[in-house]
């Protein structure tokens, strides 16, 4: 299967936070020591980290590339495969992009292209400057200077649990313009997310942009502050998502919007799922420990491929505390009878158009299972 994957900063001074440090393998290519990356924040690390990823795709036994501590430059970077085996990219340190949109040739920073097996860790940055990028002349009197790259992501849609972008543990990250289609959720938001914008982002083939799922650990962090706006889902298995594990852990979601969405030809397009059970590996009688509140669904329009076009469905332990319905206009036209609302241990405020009827549906003794 070959997945092409771009990955490019739209220098909103987005911060990829990667998983924590790890000890760095015996053997390692550093790209200071063996092939002269400076951490200067001037010299290039574009040649360096180019002839390290030639060498470790090269390879035919697995390998991994260290980016250590401290402040990079890098203008712009391409690393393909197919490779041999598979590789590790340790990011340690800062990696910060110009701040002008000269530079760019083409609306991308960094590329992985064509690779399979691939893993990223370090506990780095990537730094897109976006303070610094969006005050030059020409885009201070726009939202979003169209001369700056955006993000891009692309996997086969039968390609099995390839997230496009996700994110946990991690405050104030914006994804803003950003063209995903995958194999599973085109945003994942994990427990720890706090303060996340999503804007302007394009969803399709995938799973749609998805908070969860949760509950599943012990421990895990709250979830709070999360705003997805301006986006369009096509084709999708689910439209905006919230999915909780039925039974295991505690924890928490909050001030949780979702505005101006557009869906054509998705599944379920609207859907919070506290009996989230992939492949029966839980017990469904049980009700889950996670707890939903302040949570909005605002003008959404569009299509759905299926009947069930809006489901809320709460814990009964902790049923969901103000929850809001505005100006719901999803068509189902489909030759399983009309679309349909269904709620459970919810009693939201609704406001606005709502196609179909808002909670008017009973909801199923046993609730199709959602991926």
């Amino acid at each position: 299967m070959e997945n092409k994957i771009n990955v490019v900063s739209t220098l909103s001074t987005i911060m990829l936070l990667f998983l924590s440090a790890v000890e760095v393998r015996s053997g390692a290519l550093d790209v200071v020591a063996k092939f002269g990356a400076k951490a200067d924040e001037k010299t290039d690390l574009s040649k360096p980290l180019s002839d390290a990823w030639k060498e470790a795709c090269a390879s035919a036994t697995t390998s991994s590339i260290v980016i250590p501590k401290g402040v990079y430059f890098l203008s712009q970077a391409t690393l393909e495969g197919p490779c041999k085996a598979p590789i590790e990219l340790q990011v340690q340190g800062t990696i910060k992009a110009p701040t002008d949109p000269k530079a760019f040739k083409e609306p991308k920073w960094i590329e992985f292209n064509k690779v399979e097996n691939f893993k990223m860790s370090g506990g780095g940055v990537f730094d897109g400057q976006g303070t610094r990028a969006y005050k030059r002349e020409g885009c201070d009197k726009k939202d979003f200077c169209s001369a700056l790259p955006i993000v891009s992501v692309r996997a086969p849609k039968d390609s099995p649990n390839t997230d496009g972008i996700h994110i946990g543990r991690s405050d104030g990250v914006n994804i803003i313009d950003s063209d995903i289609r995958t194999g599973d959720d085109c945003i994942s938001i994990g427990d720890g997310t706090k303060h996340l914008d999503v804007k302007g982002v394009t969803c399709g083939p995938g799973h749609g942009i998805s908070i969860g799922s949760l509950g599943k650990f012990e421990n895990e962090e709250p979830v709070e502050g999360i705003t997805a706006s301006k986006c369009t889902l096509s084709d999708t298995t689910n439209g905006v998502r919230i999915k909780t594990w039925a039974g295991e852990y505690g924890g928490t979601v909050s001030d949780v919007h979702f505005e101006d969405i557009t869906v054509k030809n998705v599944s379920c397009p609207v859907i919070v799922d506290q009996k989230y059970c992939p492949s029966n590996k839980c017990k469904m009688n049980a009700e889950s420990n996670v707890k939903l509140s302040n949570i909005s669904f605002k003008n959404i329009r569009g299509t759905a491929a299926l009947p069930e076009v809006v489901k809320i469905i709460c814990s009964g332990k902790f049923p969901c505390e103000n929850v809001e319905l505005a100006d719901i206009d999803i068509k189902y036209s489909g030759p399983k009878g009309p679309g349909v609302s269904e709620c459970k241990n919810v009693k939201p405020k609704i406001t606005g158009k709502q196609n179909p009827p808002a909670c008017a549906a009973p909801v199923p003794p046993n609730p199709t299972p959602t991926v």
